[in-house]
């Protein structure tokens, strides 16, 4: 017996659509795919453990470059590198002071997204194979 086939056939549908009503009640409130790209770009960045660091010492406000680098432990230019994609995603935005500038959070949808983030991994086991202890 094809174990894969089995599932497959579970897994199919025997008729179009359970609900119709719902259906229709997603499809129209789901944003456009301009959106849906953009916003899976937003969760692209904050895959990145060095770009999720950024933000995480961001949450407490806004700090320069030479600061989120000592943070994080990445080069100044990395930093830099790691900024620049954030504020093009409008995820961080940026002040100026001399030669200096400041990053901080783009808005409250940033910080809410982040700090909800991090609770959740807090709050939860997350099955991680490669960490067990022995």
């Amino acid at each position: 017996m094809n174990r894969s086939a089995d599932v497959q056939a579970m897994d199919a549908c025997n008729i179009k659509l359970v609900d119709p009503e719902r259906v229709a009640s997603v499809n129209a409130r789901m944003p456009g795919e301009d959106d849906i790209v953009d916003t899976a770009d937003v969760f692209g960045l904050l895959g990145d453990p060095r770009r999720l660091k950024l933000l995480v010492a961001l949450l407490d406000g806004e700090l320069c470059v030479c600061d989120l680098a000592a943070i994080t432990g990445l080069s100044e230019s990395a930093t830099s590198h790691a900024l620049r994609l954030l504020r093009a995603h409008r995820v961080v935005s940026v002040r100026r002071d001399g030669r200096n500038a400041f990053y901080r959070l783009d808005d409250a949808h940033v910080r809410m997204l982040v700090d909800l983030a991090v609770a959740h991994t807090e709050h939860t086991d997350a099955i991680h194979p490669e960490r067990s202890e022995s």
